[in-house]
Formats: C-alpha cells, sequence, structure tokens
C-alpha cells in the first residue's frame, strides 16, 4: 500500500468513519473516468483542484462537482488572493499527493479548502484517495467537516 493511500485510510479512520477504499480497473485521473468506476454521475466525483496562492505561495484546494469548472477569479476572490497554477512540485510538497490523485483528506500540511455546493445535493460523493487507482464514497457533510472547507459559489 502506497504511503498516499495509507494516509488517506488513516486520516478517515480518525475522523470515526468506516469507508471503503476501493481500488479501480482502470485509472481515475478525471472525473468522467471515476465516474464510470464509480458508477454514479459525474457531478458525485469531489474533483480537488489546486491553485498557488500568488502572494502567500501557498496551496489553496477547491474541491468541485466533477461536472464544473473553477472560475480563477471567483476563486480568487474567496482565496483572498490572486491564484496561479499550482506546479507538480508545490502540490506534492503541500498535500503529499500526485496530480491524478489528490485527496481531500490526509494531506501533510494544512489546506484552505473551498467546496462546490453542488457536491452538497448528492446523498453520495466521491473522491480520490491518494493514488488515480483508488476512489472513496462519503457523505458531503463528512467532506465538510473532514477539510473544514468552506461551502462557497466558484464554478
Amino acid at each position: 500500500m502506497s504511503k498516499s493511500l495509507k494516509r488517506v485510510r488513516a486520516a478517515l479512520e480518525a475522523a470515526g468513519l468506516d469507508i471503503i477504499i476501493i481500488e479501480t480497473t482502470e485509472l481515475t485521473r478525471t472525473a468522467a473516468q471515476a465516474a464510470a468506476e464509480a458508477g454514479c454521475h459525474v457531478d458525485q466525483i469531489a474533483k480537488s483542484i489546486i491553485f498557488r496562492g500568488e502572494t502567500s505561495g501557498e496551496a489553496v484546494l477547491f474541491l468541485t462537482a466533477g461536472g464544473n469548472q473553477v472560475d480563477a477569479s471567483k476563486a480568487s476572490a474567496l482565496a483572498g488572493e490572486p491564484l496561479g497554477k499550482a506546479d507538480a512540485a508545490l502540490i506534492r510538497a503541500q498535500t503529499g499527493f500526485a496530480i491524478g490523485g489528490v485527496s481531500p483528506v490526509g494531506h501533510l500540511s494544512p489546506i484552505r479548502a473551498f467546496i462546490d455546493p453542488r457536491l452538497t445535493e448528492f446523498g453520495v460523493i466521491w473522491a480520490a484517495a491518494g493514488t488515480p487507482r483508488h476512489i472513496f464514497a462519503l457523505a458531503p457533510d463528512d467532506l465538510i467537516a473532514l477539510t473544514g472547507g468552506a461551502i462557497a459559489e466558484f464554478t
């Protein structure tokens, strides 16, 4: 089991959640791929989109419904600073995950998070579990509690 997957499992267990992480048969680097593997609507996929704060230099996490796109100007307004593209090195350094498997939980360092309200419209949503081949299902309220994310419009 990879270190990334172990961190996600530990974070879920520490929160008292009995969540099963599944290994997919195909890669799930995109929301469409993850939805196909989970057998759900693409908007039930919580995409982890990370930007770099241009002032702080820190990563900022936007968890958006799979079919939505982050609006950079709305995201910057929420973050309180201009946002730019986060490179793979920043993402790996702050979250501990590689692009394509960034989980909303189990990060190496605390990260500010914002959550797309579309995700709260479902009873169950799916997220990456630290690798491009692992996903897990959880309730939107659990995602909010685990991440400390603020529900906000940024799409």
